[in-house]
């Protein structure tokens, strides 16, 4: 499953909308990506986390295809690693981050805020700065 899938993000800022005004609300936006250990056990299974680009990096080391979730608006890929354990990840790029920054601006949110900024994602930046004024709060 995506990191925050697209789909499912609408359906909480549709509620949230309800009860609080949309300038009040910043949308939470994810900086990192989930490799999950097949098969998905719930309640079971743990993910790693990885930044956005070392997913890239390694779709690139397993020779693999990265596809994209119409639904969650997110990529993905799978891979077999030197174990024989097969592996997903979800990650976010220039298009999920894309659709999540006009989502926020279509519900006319305050912003946006970042998780964890310390993952290296310029994709991110250069993305949020053709959309809005960047403004550093810390």
């Amino acid at each position: 499953m995506a990191v925050a899938p697209l789909n499912q993000v609408k359906k909480v800022l549709d509620y949230a909308v309800t009860a609080i005004p949309p300038e009040k609300i910043f949308m939470g936006m994810p900086n990192y990506a989930y490799d999950w250990t097949l098969p998905f056990v719930r309640g079971t299974s743990a993910a790693q986390s990885l930044g956005n680009v070392a997913a890239v990096d390694l779709a690139r080391q397993y020779n693999t295809t990265i596809q994209y979730d119409d639904v969650s608006q997110a990529p993905y890929f799978y891979y077999t690693d030197s174990n024989e354990a097969q592996h997903v990840v979800w990650f976010d790029d220039a298009r999920s981050i894309l659709a999540k920054l006009t989502t926020a601006s279509e519900y006319n949110l305050h912003g946006v805020s970042y998780w964890n900024i310390m993952k290296f994602f310029p994709q991110n930046w250069l993305v949020a700065n053709q959309i809005f004024s960047i403004r550093k709060v810390l």
